[in-house]
């Protein structure tokens, strides 16, 4: 498993997890889809920024690969802001290599990029 140095391990303050320390013995947590309803915690949704920010801090454009980032927080941008970048994708793998969908970011996430909220 590659582990992304730099990269921030959880949201300052907070208990929401950015990266994992080690690999998990019992297997690889498969990437999912997970709905962001509006209703969602306010703290939910500075942890969604935060950790986009550090992606595309991180990784810009480029393709990545998965590595060490929390599947749980990953899945939460999964087939939006952070799609498979090959095919096939395998989502229970720890190279599997993805890529932020730059123009999807940008609606979702605009304060990162510096632009004013819609």
């Amino acid at each position: 498993m590659l582990k992304h140095r730099g990269f921030p391990g959880r949201l300052p303050g907070t208990d929401y997890q950015f990266t994992l320390r080690r690999f998990n013995p019992r297997g690889v947590t498969p990437l999912t889809r997970r709905e962001r309803f509006r209703d969602r915690k306010p703290a939910d949704r500075r942890a969604d920024a935060a950790f986009f920010a550090a992606l595309w801090e991180h990784f810009g454009p480029d393709p990545f690969e998965r590595g060490n980032l929390d599947a749980g927080r990953l899945s939460w941008l999964f087939e939006r802001e952070v799609v498979p970048a090959t095919d096939p994708f395998d989502p229970a793998d720890y190279e599997a290599l993805l890529v932020i969908d730059e123009a999807v970011a940008r609606r979702s996430f605009p304060e990162v990029f510096g632009e004013a909220s819609a």
